[in-house]
């Protein structure tokens, strides 16, 4: 009934499996990865005729989490997947970015790849297991995909290279100093694709050794898709791309001049209009038949990227004037809120974000419901991208998957620097509102993001900055490598590499590739100049900010402290009842864990000492010889009982409440009376005893001996 084929070989520690033919018969291509435990379907299908009018290619990646994969059950109210979660929409623009240029060009028939994790081990991450069963699946497709890809995840341990690090090594890295790195790297038989990674400070050579040892490391899995392919490929699907020379020539001949002219204009507004104008002379210019031809969308397109490439590569000039290493002006404000924790208004050029940061306590911490357990998640960027940030009308809706990419990619790149929870013990969220976009808004928001967390007063451990690096490559193998890239320059060229880091090291890199891979070389130099706009960027900066501010007075204060793992039942009490009663007292938040921490938040001082004072007063022990502000509970005849410390009292003896004989302690002191004691020890059957006679009643300071005898 089945006509299975498998391939198998040992990669790192683990044996990886790919098999087709046996589940999902009727797509395209379907191939089940395996890497250790954890298995991937991935699924692909395509049409075999593109739609009328469709001038881009419709490519759509799924990655789906089941959670039966891991044996558990999905959380929240409705007990089933639904929406993507953050991890499913990275993963699927991770398989997407990769894949995408390799289709032949000129294919515009729809394409979906849907990856969906069947089996999770809690070992081996599913979405490099995701990405090579796309690959294969793709390859035997019969699909115009000039592949195979194959991908890794890297770490970086003393010194060492790691190849596919476990789920556990690389989840949360800000609190293991041994781990340095998170890197993804795809790419095919001769070049890099894509790279994507999270960095503690690493220097442009360790980077560039990382991506060399991810794409060595990548060959043997291609190798074996490549074997899958010959045993198992479906027939080839029969695609020519049309040739639209003529057409392409009689636009150029129409318009050339015209889009020249518009491209010479450096503000992007005039620009954009002058090049939409330039494109209605072209049409105007063209016959009924040509007007009508598909392919007049592709050789406008080609027109615009021949003059705005051609110039650059030739003469080092770009189209805003600048050549190609210098950074647009900066300019940096914070405090640019009144209300708000921290703000800061970030622009470069014509690109700006408005960046706030919020501090919270522990109640306002992100719950994470993952396929390999549940955590939490003190650290939240989110970026948002209006459609007047560019001048358009459009609609608004939920964030899409290129927010939550560049939100993510900004989230990288600053929390390598964030202080300890221990030393810093609050929630901090990060929301980029880009206000004005023309290349690299990911870029803004990491560095308004920095500027506005230092503005709230969160002590980072260095500055960030990121730039936005675009690449050139014409057929002759003629390059140019342009600092802080436009729009155009981004959606014209050939790469999009992001670079994020403090002065000492990169914190995040993330690179796209439109050709078919970039050489070590052009990567080495892309890093290096980098580096420079980077410094460039990171001292605009400091004219503005150089390290944390004060609390905003709007600002929640937190106050750590820590109590024996032994007195917690006695601070929570019976069913929360002190707990409840030290909250409605002192109008703090409390918050206690299972390892003894408290953390009391309030932006009020005198809440969070009332707090600290109730607690303290439960669990310390009375020192032998300190003295107390006490009250008297009851008097005796042989003295007075006095409640001197949380819930305990003590007892003060006739003779130790003045310094002459009394004939009745009531000679003294009444029940209610506040009085200053010192703690003289405990005797024999634990009993407490105190001494008023040797403080200060007044002052509460202890009385030498020296004047006792005086007396």
């Amino acid at each position: 009934m089945f006509n299975v084929t498998t391939k198998s070989m040992q990669w790192g520690e683990e044996t990886l499996t790919l098999e087709t033919g046996k589940v999902a018969r009727q797509a395209d291509g379907s191939v089940i990865a395996t890497l250790g435990e954890t298995s991937v379907m991935a699924n692909v299908t395509y049409a075999r005729a593109q739609k009328p009018g469709q001038d881009f290619f419709p490519l759509t990646v799924h990655y789906n989490e089941k959670y039966y994969a891991a044996g558990k059950v999905p959380g929240g109210f409705f007990k089933r997947e639904a929406r993507p979660s953050e991890k499913e929409t990275l993963t699927s623009r991770l398989i997407d970015r990769p894949i995408r240029p390799l289709f032949v060009p000129g294919f515009k028939n729809e394409v979906l790849v849907m990856c969906t994790v069947l089996s999770h081990d809690l070992v081996n991450d599913p979405d490099m297991v995701a990405m090579i069963a796309a690959s294969a699946a793709l390859t035997i497709s019969g699909a115009p995909f000039m592949g195979p890809i194959a991908a890794c995840r890297v770490g970086f341990t003393e010194g060492e290279y790691v190849l596919n690090p476990t789920v556990d090594d690389m989840h949360n890295l800000r609190m293991n100093p041994d781990q340095r790195l998170d890197l993804v790297v795809a790419g095919t038989k001769d070049a890099v694709m894509m790279v994507e990674s999270e960095a503690y400070e690493l220097t442009e050579a360790e980077m560039l050794g990382a991506v060399k040892f991810a794409h060595d490391a990548i060959q043997p899995v291609i190798d074996l898709i490549v074997e899958l392919a010959e045993a198992a490929a479906k027939e080839p699907f029969d695609f020519q791309p049309v040739d639209y020379s003529d057409l392409y020539e009689a636009v150029k001949k129409a318009g050339e001049k015209d889009m020249r002219a518009a491209f010479a204009i450096q503000d992007k507004q005039e620009r954009t209009a002058a090049v939409a104008a330039a494109r209605e002379a072209i049409l105007a210019s063209l016959s009924e038949e040509q007007q009508g031809d598909a392919n007049l969308g592709s050789s406008l397109k080609k027109l615009e990227a021949s003059i705005l490439r051609g110039d650059v590569v030739k003469t080092g000039k770009r189209i805003d004037g600048r050549d190609t290493t210098t950074v647009r002006p900066i300019v940096c404000e914070t405090g640019f809120l009144p209300r708000t924790h921290g703000s800061a208004l970030f622009t470069r050029g014509e690109t700006q974000g408005l960046v706030v940061t919020t501090l919270g306590t522990g109640d306002d911490e992100q719950f994470i419901d993952a396929l390999h357990g549940n955590f939490k998640s003190n650290f939240l960027l989110h970026y948002n991208f209006p459609p007047y940030s560019v001048g358009e009308v459009g609609r608004v809706g939920p964030p899409g998957r290129r927010e939550i990419g560049h939100g993510k990619l900004a989230w990288r790149a600053l929390q390598a620097v964030l202080p300890a929870p221990t030393d810093f013990p609050y929630t901090v969220r990060v929301v980029s509102e880009i206000t004005e976009s023309n290349g690299s808004s990911s870029m803004a928001s990491v560095c308004g993001g920095s500027l506005s967390m230092m503005d709230a007063g969160v002590p980072l451990k260095a500055p960030v900055a990121g730039v936005a690096m675009g690449l050139i490559l014409e057929e002759d193998g003629s390059y140019a490598i342009l600092t802080d890239i436009l729009g155009d320059e981004d959606h014209l060229g050939d790469m999009d590499f992001k670079v994020a880091g403090t002065e000492a090291g990169i914190t995040s890199l993330q690179m796209d590739i439109k050709v078919a891979g970039i050489t070590p070389e052009i990567m080495e130099k892309a890093l290096a100049q980098a580096k420079d706009g980077r410094i460039h960027i990171l001292g605009e900066m400091s004219k503005a900010l150089t390290g944390a501010a004060d609390f905003s007075i709007h600002a929640p204060r937190i106050e750590t402290m820590q109590v024996p793992t032994d007195k917690i039942r006695e601070v929570i009490g019976s069913g929360g009842k002190v707990i409840r009663e030290i909250v409605e007292m002192s109008g703090a938040k409390v918050d206690i864990n299972d390892d003894g921490i408290i953390k009391i938040a309030s932006p009020n001082a005198e809440a969070i000492k009332k707090a600290y004072d109730m607690i303290y007063s439960i669990v310390a022990e009375p020192e032998e010889g300190a003295i107390y502000t006490g009250t008297v509970v009851k008097i005796v005849d042989f003295g007075a009982f006095v409640n001197f410390f949380g819930k305990r009292d003590g007892l003060v003896h006739v003779s130790q409440i003045e310094n002459r004989r009394l004939n009745h302690p009531s000679d003294v002191l009444k029940e209610g009376q506040e009085v200053k004691v010192k703690l003289l020890g405990f005797d024999d059957r634990g009993k407490v005893r105190l001494s008023m006679k040797v403080v200060d009643q007044e002052t509460g300071e202890e009385i030498k001996k020296e004047e006792n005898a005086a007396e």
